[in-house]
């Protein structure tokens, strides 16, 4: 492995971590040459179905794109990197799992609004009015009134 600093091909592995799911391996690795330290991850390659884009066209599927997207609405929110990992895992699990050589974008688009929504709300709302192209407010009450949780009324005391 080169180091990403020197790009030196001496590197040592300092620790190695397996995720819970048991899935993808993390390794702290230092670079024999300048001494930095760098994390990899290793993780088995699946075979991903292409994505059908809504112009017909078809393109492979990027790990990154849905990273960069999740990330975006996730800004500022305090949700691990581990966490957004674990959703990508899943959706791509997912993905595998349903045996498909084709997939329409908004397919994904609605796995990962499901994944959203499960780490963070705002960012579920963030993501949605963004993928579902919301023009009112309306589409925003309604997105707000799906994810909200109804308040347990409480007794008061006499």
């Amino acid at each position: 492995m080169k180091c990403p600093y020197c790009a030196d091909p001496n590197t040592q592995v300092v620790d190695t971590r397996e995720n819970e799911e048991g899935d993808t391996v993390r390794r702290r690795r230092r670079c024999l040459a300048c001494d930095k330290r760098f994390t990899t991850y290793e993780r088995v390659e699946l075979q991903l179905p292409l994505v059908v884009k809504k112009n017909g066209s078809r393109v492979e599927y990027d790990r990154d794109k849905i990273m960069a997207s999740m990330a975006l609405a996730l800004r500022k929110r305090p949700v691990t990197t581990e966490s957004v990992d674990a959703a990508i895992d899943r959706i791509e699990e997912r993905l595998v799992t349903l045996g498909e050589r084709e997939i329409a974008s908004d397919r994904i688009g609605e796995l990962v609004m499901r994944e959203l929504k499960k780490l963070d709300k705002i960012a579920y709302i963030r993501f949605a009015s963004v993928y579902r192209n919301f023009e009112d407010l309306d589409e925003f009450s309604d997105a707000i009134r799906e994810v909200k949780k109804p308040r347990v009324k409480r007794p008061r005391p006499a």
